[in-house]
């Protein structure tokens, strides 16, 4: 007969049973969980009550994902799912939720960082004569006037990046939180973890391992 959302197959407060007098209605329907998992783009549209659309995503690979403490945000992709408080079932079958933490890739905030502040927040490649020779050859291919690097320098100079943050980036991959939910936008949006939600998830991240 399918989901139904309604109250009256259930019994009373004082355990009697309800005599069924109506049929289910079309209003108190429910659909199956849309589960979106991680993978190459799939929406399907939902007509719903009142003819508003709902976009049932089914698989997803990237999203909108903002840095809050730089007022930017990147369309970037989606690498992996690393914890969901629900269950570790949905950790071990890539689901995408609200708020699951997952994995996204840092390359487009690295750019941008780059181009703000002129901080390359790369492996830190000491002693390595190849990298510092790439380094010089894209300065000079990228020559800037005297009053841009004035004001990188200025930037650079107030600017205070989180260590843990830091760590990340040379990694290549940044822990980021899903803020929208796939199965009812059809996007998987969501902001990057930072302060004390990052050392809390980082922290259930290395119990995770350990057990």
């Amino acid at each position: 007969m399918g989901i139904s959302r309604d109250s009256r197959h259930k019994h009373r407060k004082t355990g009697g049973r309800r005599n069924i007098h109506q049929k289910k209605r079309k209003f108190e329907m429910g659909r199956p969980a849309a589960l979106c998992k991680l993978g190459h783009r799939r929406v399907r549209p939902v007509r719903g009550r009142g003819g508003n659309m709902k976009f049932r995503a089914l698989r997803i690979d990237a999203g909108s994902f903002s840095w809050g403490s730089e007022h930017c945000a990147m369309k970037v992709r989606i690498l992996d799912v690393v914890y969901n408080a629900t269950s570790n079932e949905l950790v071990r079958t890539k689901t995408l939720t609200k708020n699951s933490i997952v994995q996204i890739d840092a390359q487009p905030f690295k750019q941008w960082y780059l181009k703000k502040y002129g901080v390359d927040l790369g492996k830190k490649a000491k002693g390595d004569k190849k990298a510092e020779e790439k380094a010089e050859k894209t300065e000079e291919a990228e020559k800037k006037s005297r009053h841009v690097i004035a004001k990188l320098k200025a930037r650079a100079a107030k600017q205070k990046l989180e260590p843990l943050i830091e760590d990340q980036f040379q990694s290549g991959r940044l822990l980021a939180a899903i803020a929208s939910r796939p199965g009812q936008s059809g996007c998987c949006d969501g902001y990057i973890l930072e302060a004390e939600e990052l050392v809390f998830y980082k922290k259930k991240l290395e119990k995770k391992k350990k057990a």
